[in-house]
């Protein structure tokens, strides 16, 4: 009873009333609880599917459940948004699983068993993959607008060279900042608009975050991926100071478990599986 009555808060207090007043089709963010790692499920406006990462190995069975759960049968584009353990691991389970017809990455390597299990599964799936190329245009739905804003390049670091994403419906905007740090940030917010309603925090909520990127960002809520008990310290302190100063409400999936967004590109609810964390400040 407690978590509906949250939840009824939110939606009274926190969203314009009349959300679905038009007759535009809903699209749903799913920022899944995967534990430490990223995982997030896009369902367009169209229908289609998105899957951006998949969280650690040990998080692919439970993926793969929620997948079914939301009625997935496929998967029209999945974005591995750099090869690190924590961002690809589940999606070998889900690749087993579901078809899937068409796999964006950074195109960098990793020297771990993990990504080995990756690349092999792609193969025997015979999974088409291309390297995501900043400043072009994802054609997926034609009723969202897709951006990738940082990916490969020159740069050495996978985190450095996360693919990041900015989707856009209407007047909804959702930011997908991967592992990327103040260096990427900083050329990002240089060259691109990245205003947002709905900002993913970059790497666990980790290393970036800046005020003066925040400022820009100007989102109304923030999601945080990582697990309590991470042995990273994620989220520092001042990644939750900044996000508090600017009033900008905060869920993790530490502590809200799944978070869904649903818009129809003018307004949008936040539906948190367990209350959402608004302490601003610790």
């Amino acid at each position: 009873m407690k978590r509906w009555i949250s939840f009824l808060f939110i939606l009274i207090f926190v969203f314009p009333a009349g959300i679905y007043a038009d007759s535009n089709p809903p699209m749903r963010v799913h920022f899944i609880d995967v534990g430490h790692g990223d995982s997030v499920l896009i369902e367009t406006p169209k229908g289609q599917s998105i899957l951006i990462d998949g969280g650690q190995p040990d998080a692919g069975p439970k993926l793969v459940e929620y997948l079914k759960q939301t009625n997935v049968e496929e998967i029209d584009l999945m974005v591995a948004t750099h090869p690190h353990f924590d961002h690809i691991g589940g999606l070998i389970e889900v690749m087993k699983n579901f078809p899937v017809k068409q796999l964006i990455d950074n195109g960098r390597a990793d020297s771990t068993r993990t990504y080995a299990a990756y690349l092999w599964v792609i193969l025997r799936e015979e999974i088409p993959v291309k390297t995501a190329k900043e400043k072009e245009r994802l054609q997926l739905d034609d009723k969202l607008d897709i951006q990738v804003l940082n990916a490969g390049g020159d740069i050495e670091s996978n985190n450095q060279s996360s693919v990041v994403l900015k989707v856009s419906y209407d007047e909804i905007d959702f930011l997908f900042m991967s592992d990327v740090e103040a260096e990427q940030e900083e050329d990002i917010r240089r060259k691109y608009d990245v205003e947002a309603e709905i900002f993913k925090a970059a790497h666990h909520g980790f290393s970036s975050s800046s005020m003066k990127f925040l400022k820009e960002v100007n989102s109304q809520a923030a999601v945080i991926t990582y697990s309590q008990a991470n042995g990273y310290g994620n989220p520092e302190d001042r990644v939750i100071k900044n996000l508090g100063k600017l009033k900008t409400q905060i869920y993790s999936t530490a502590k809200s478990g799944n978070v869904v967004v649903e818009t129809n590109g003018k307004e949008y609810s936040v539906m948190p599986e367990f209350e959402p964390w608004i302490e601003m400040e610790r």
